[in-house]
């Protein structure tokens, strides 16, 4: 039996639509991009991996405000 992992199907999605060339996109294509990208977002935010990109980009956001000050 095969399986298949969501979030690893989206983010082949969204590598293959995105080497598309910008020119050649409607705007019902960009908007079906977009959608599939929050998927993905959603499928990954609840796993270790999610977590460590969520607390990484903390920090770098931290970063650039206390370097501000």
């Amino acid at each position: 039996m095969l399986t298949i992992n969501v979030g690893m199907l989206l983010a082949v999605i969204v590598l293959l639509r995105l080497r598309r060339r910008t020119e050649a996109r409607s705007r019902n294509d960009e908007k079906l991009t977009v959608i599939i990208v929050l998927a993905l977002g959603v499928v990954i935010a609840p796993t270790p991996l999610g977590e460590g990109i969520g607390d990484f980009l903390g920090q770098l956001a931290s970063g650039v405000t206390n370097s501000s000050r």
